[in-house]
């Protein structure tokens, strides 16, 4: 995608200004920007790469350099109708930042965008290191595995719920037959029950005198009625009883078998790990004020060889002044500890040392940056794991005092029970005896409307109870086609997630090549035929059943004087090769991960390795796919971009 086209989608606008204060060696300066290159001319020590800097921090890079005479430093920069701004205050030693900048984290443009000296992916393909890990940074592909892993458990659970809809579907057809069975039999039982009450009521007009005299008989047949509609209820009681335990031993089995897999519950040594991030971030903090006292010093160095005099006192005796005396060889300066002559080249040499020495610690940084998110990480999941081992070992405790209770309660029924059958029985017996003082036929007749009540009763009820169990199963049923819709997204996705990272590394590795290849055609290198990312697989023998992880090798072919190809290594590669394919790096990661979308600016320094036409081919090819970028060049290496471009001298 070329830079007009991302200015229409992202609406960019035409120039930028930004404004510096107190940054690096900049006292104080305004530079406007316009859309397209924007090259900073001059020769070294003259404020280009401080003005990169500051246009770093506007845009919410972590940078740290203060001018060395000031406590504090401001980056604005004015884009389009919006106004960011970032200020950096030192307190102790340690510079902090502020304000509201362009970007709430810098971390890829760091990476792809801001493409100075110290820019970790140019650095990593200089000295021939393992690329694919710059390169996929910005992708958190633990965070990807780990997804996957959570979708299908997801998928398993639904799909377990989806086979149960199956079984359910089988029981069906004999619950709604069993229902109709309970309907004819509720039916006919109610005729039944409407004869016996017709003949009872012949029967008592026949046989009023004779049950006037025996009232104890209604009374016996009422309680007897009563207890058996009590034994009923007890019986349905110890049956929900017997099934809620069954239940609880059930889920009480899941607990146990849920608290031995975490075996004994010990842990690895958490206050070992706990002491192990301390000493980390010590160390960090260390670094951190070591890092902030390296800059200062480098900072301090670069205004010596831009303004020596700055730091010399004129003598008022008479004759010529010192400074000027100084000042006099441009090939010398003033040493600011001991006040002797020394060659600018040996400032040079020790603002390059300072560099080194910060980039060292700039990697240990990282390094101890990884280890405290692994140790952090390892933490809380030993917490997660010790709050799920109290958590069911509390729920095991909670269903023993559950079953208990239960077992408690079932014996006390059961003993209920019981007590109701010998009283039934005792009732039965009473009426046998009463029977004999009784028309035998009223009698007949009452203890068959008694039944007759009571099996309609049971009857019913038995009804009323498959009416809801197929209720339940019609509604689980009909769930089915939410979960069959819900699996199918979590299928979608899971291909999505699978496929991402291995996508992602393709158009990284084919972004490079196509545009190594382009970039190897303009610049012309001689007997350099090409360079490109070749993919390879490896396990890493983790996780179920190990992981299959990539690797970018760099591969280099030249051509003998006769025309026959040969495989070079990286090492022989000069210094203009590796920096034009450390830049091609950067460009491909840029494009692959869409920076453009956040970051329309580009940075380029430290480029006197490569000669002035190619830098000049390699700049317009940068133009070609980035809204903004900005270039600092040697004078001589700028005449070859001056037109049409913009051209800064004075900063």
């Amino acid at each position: 995608m070329d830079a007009d086209s991302i200015a229409v989608e992202r609406s960019i606008p035409e120039s930028a200004t930004i404004h510096v204060e107190n940054v690096g060696g900049i006292d104080r300066t305004e530079v406007r920007l316009e859309r397209g290159i924007t090259v900073l001319s001059g020769r070294n020590a003259t404020n280009r790469t401080s003005l990169l800097t500051a246009i770093m921090a506007a845009l919410g890079s972590d940078v740290d350099n203060v001018k060395a005479d000031a406590t504090s430093a401001a980056a604005v920069l004015e884009f389009g109708d919006e106004t960011y701004r970032r200020t950096l205050t030192r307190k102790n030693g340690t510079v902090v930042a502020d304000g509201e900048p362009y970007l709430d984290d810098a971390e890829v443009a760091d990476l792809f965008a801001f493409l100075l000296e110290s820019n970790e992916l140019r650095r990593a393909v200089a000295r021939g290191a393992e690329l694919r890990e710059l390169l996929m940074r910005p992708v958190d592909t633990d965070e990807i595995r780990a997804e996957i892993d959570r979708r299908i458990e997801q998928k398993d659970r639904i799909d377990e719920r989806l086979d149960e809809p199956a079984e359910l579907e089988t029981r069906l057809p004999a619950l709604e037959s069993e229902r109709d069975r309970l309907t004819g039999d509720v039916e006919d039982l109610r005729s039944e029950l409407d004869a016996a009450e017709a003949a009872l009521e012949e029967s008592d007009r026949d046989a009023g005198e004779a049950r006037a005299e025996q009232p104890e008989l209604e009374a016996t047949l009422e309680e007897l009625q009563s207890t058996r509609t009590e034994l009923d209820r007890v019986s349905d009681r110890i049956e929900t009883e017997r099934e809620s335990i069954e239940a609880l031993t059930d889920e009480r089995e899941t607990v146990e078998a849920t608290i031995r897999s975490f075996g004994d519950g010990e842990e690895p040594d958490r206050d070992r790990l706990e002491a192990e991030i301390d000493e980390l971030q010590a160390e960090r903090d260390s670094l951190e004020t070591e890092i902030g006292r390296l800059q200062n010093a480098i900072t301090f160095n670069e205004r010596l060889l831009e303004d020596p005099g700055a730091f010399l006192t004129a003598d008022e005796g008479d004759g010529g002044s010192p400074t000027d005396e100084l000042l006099a060889d441009s090939t010398t300066v003033a040493c600011w500890t001991c006040g002797s002559s020394v060659p600018q080249t040996q400032i040079e040499t020790t603002i390059e040392q300072l560099r080194s020495v910060r980039t060292d610690r700039l990697d240990r940084r990282a390094e101890i940056d990884a280890k405290l998110d692994d140790r952090r990480r390892t933490l809380a999941e030993i917490e997660d794991r010790r709050s799920e081992y109290r958590d069911a070992k509390r729920r095991r405790e909670q269903l023993e005092d559950e079953l208990s209770r239960r077992r408690e309660r079932l014996d006390e029924l059961t003993g209920d029970r019981d007590a109701l059958t010998a009283a039934i029985r005792e009732l039965e017996e009473a009426v046998e005896t009463i029977e004999r003082d009784v028309q035998a036929t009223v009698l007949d007749r009452h203890r068959k409307v008694n039944e007759l009540e009571f099996e309609l009763e049971r009857t019913a009820q038995e009804r009323e109870d498959v009416d809801e169990r197929i209720a339940d199963i019609e509604d689980r049923l009909a769930e089915r086609e939410r979960l069959e819709t819900r699996r199918e997204e979590l299928s979608e996705r899971l291909a999505e997630l699978r496929t991402r990272i291995d996508r992602i590394e393709t158009e990284a590795v084919a972004a490079f090549n196509e545009h190594m290849a382009n970039i190897l055609e303009l610049l012309d290198y001689g007997n350099l035929d090409r360079i490109w990312l070749d993919r390879t697989a490896r396990s890493d023998g983790t996780g179920r059943g190990g992981r299959t992880e990539s690797r970018f090798e760099l591969k280099i072919v030249r051509r003998t004087d006769d025309g026959a190809a040969y495989e070079d290594s990286i090492d022989h590669l000069s210094e203009s090769e590796r920096e034009v394919t450390g830049l091609v790096f950067t460009l491909a990661g840029y494009l692959v991960h869409d920076v453009h979308e956040t970051v329309p600016f580009v940075l380029l320094d430290s480029l006197e390795a490569i000669d002035a036409d190619r830098i000049a081919a390699l700049v317009e090819y940068f133009d070609s796919h980035v809204p903004y970028v900005v270039v600092a060049l040697l004078r001589e290496d700028a005449a070859t971009l001056e037109a049409p471009h913009e051209i800064v001298t004075e900063i």
